[in-house]
């Protein structure tokens, strides 16, 4: 690119050119959950919006956020993580390896720098959380603030209406139980895999820099960096990293492609990245 792009629609549109689908699936057509790709998808966000409560999250984090399930290489993550097909995502069937590569690549194609090449390729093996047991509702998917009002920009808001925090006062107001400007890091998300995996990643002490940090544990939160709601919980430091996961966000969305990418011939490529910033053994 020789001319820098000036907005955020600018560089999605220019991504989603740049990695069409068979050249029949445009911008709009992904996250259209309207007409999602599979039924399962409404299915999932009903129990999604029906279960994910303040209380939900809390014992979640109790029970995973001390990484003793099990130890794995990236690479033994990445294989573990294959089985699974996201019920949560609309625009694809593909496996979950194949995502992650199709992701990198097309970060790597633009000559990103390899610390983002690397982050599209890990960003959603927290979703082993499925192979351990969690039903998907409870790993994938949109994420959004528990603890507080929830926003109707939040998708399938609709569903949201049964949830039992609605009913609680100290939890349904517009700030709940955090203080204005309180930043996102001390926000309790609805559960899943961006905010497992950012724990993963910073416990094993990796070299990656902040903004790849943020894009891994905030990629999911789309009524922030895509809606733009719940700036009265933002601080400074939200502020500064939200260009970058706006920046990541196109790759994840536009890259998913029906051509499957050739593991064989990626493999050293990738190999090498890994073993540059997480490499060995991680706890999960």
């Amino acid at each position: 690119m020789d001319n820098p792009l000036q907005s955020l629609d600018q560089w999605e549109d220019f991504v989603a050119d740049r990695y069409p689908q068979s050249g029949t699936k445009g911008k709009v057509d992904y996250r259209n959950y309207d007409n999602p790709a599979r039924d399962s998808v409404r299915e999932f966000y009903r129990l999604n919006h029906l279960h994910q409560t303040y209380e939900f999250v809390l014992e979640k984090k109790r029970k995973y956020l001390a990484l003793e399930q099990r130890e794995m290489t990236v690479l033994q993550a990445m294989d573990y993580l294959n089985t699974l097909v996201d019920d949560s995502d609309p625009d694809t069937d593909l496996s979950q390896k194949e995502h992650l590569l199709q992701t990198a690549d097309a970060i790597r194609a633009d000559g990103h720098e390899d610390w983002f090449v690397l982050t599209g390729l890990i960003h959603d093996l927290g979703k082993i959380l499925c192979l351990f047991g969690e039903s998907q509702w409870a790993v994938v998917g949109d994420t959004f603030p528990v603890g507080c009002a929830f926003s109707s920009r939040i998708v399938y808001p609709e569903f949201l209406e049964a949830n039992p925090d609605r009913q609680d006062p100290r939890l349904s107001t517009q700030l709940g139980v955090y203080e204005e400007g309180c930043g996102l890091r001390n926000v309790h998300l609805s559960w899943g895999h961006d905010e497992y995996l950012y724990h993963v990643v910073t416990q094993a002490g990796c070299s990656l820099p902040e903004p790849a940090l943020a894009m891994i544990r905030y990629h999911s939160c789309y009524p922030w960096h895509r809606e733009e709601v719940y700036g009265y919980l933002l601080d400074d430091h939200d502020r500064q990293m939200l260009p970058w996961v706006r920046k990541f966000n196109p790759y994840d969305l536009y890259s998913k492609s029906p051509r499957r990418p050739n593991w064989q011939e990626l493999e050293p490529y990738y190999t090498a990245l890994i073993e540059k910033y997480l490499p060995g053994k991680l706890r999960w």
